[in-house]
């Protein structure tokens, strides 16, 4: 008679969840940056154009 330990198996599934979930997370917060760097260089003008204010831009979340 052979045994097969399920915990094991879905505690790696979960695991490896959480690790996307935290990939996901960094990635977001990565592309949050990267477009509140580019709205700063804009002018007010620039941003009023777009339908964005200063705060907005300056707020930008993932």
């Amino acid at each position: 008679m052979s045994a097969f330990d399920t915990d094991r198996m879905l505690g790696r599934a979960s695991s490896h969840g959480l690790f996307s979930k935290l990939i996901d997370a960094v990635v977001a917060w990565n592309d949050a940056r990267v477009t509140r760097n580019a709205l700063a260089k804009l002018s007010d003008r620039e941003l009023t154009d777009i339908g964005l204010t200063r705060y907005d831009a300056d707020h930008i979340r993932h």
